[in-house]
């Protein structure tokens, strides 16, 4: 079965994630932006999600997950908690 870890951002508008996109591909760390910025509790771990599956995260998320290349930021991507930048750190097939 496919497993993928990930690290995301969480914010509430799409402007304040496209802005914090533009700093990390400007050079800002990914880990320090989302202690600084990510609403979600996983900003204490720099955004780290974790190991996961197709179908233990929100439809918007597994469709980026498990077709994105690995270490490339992504995003915003809207879900019903708000707009996220992921980055797939790795996956399995």
């Amino acid at each position: 079965m496919a497993r993928a870890t990930a690290r995301h951002i969480l914010v509430a508008t799409e402007a304040q994630c496209n802005e914090l996109k533009k700093s990390i591909e400007d050079g800002a760390d990914f880990a320090q932006v989302a202690k600084q910025h990510s609403t979600c509790p996983s900003s204490r771990d720099g955004g780290n999600l974790g190991s996961f599956g197709p179908g233990q995260m929100v439809k918007e998320f597994d469709t980026v997950v498990f077709s994105a290349p690995l270490n490339v930021v992504q995003g915003p991507v809207k879900t019903q908690f708000g707009y996220h930048l992921l980055e797939v750190t790795s996956r399995q097939d």
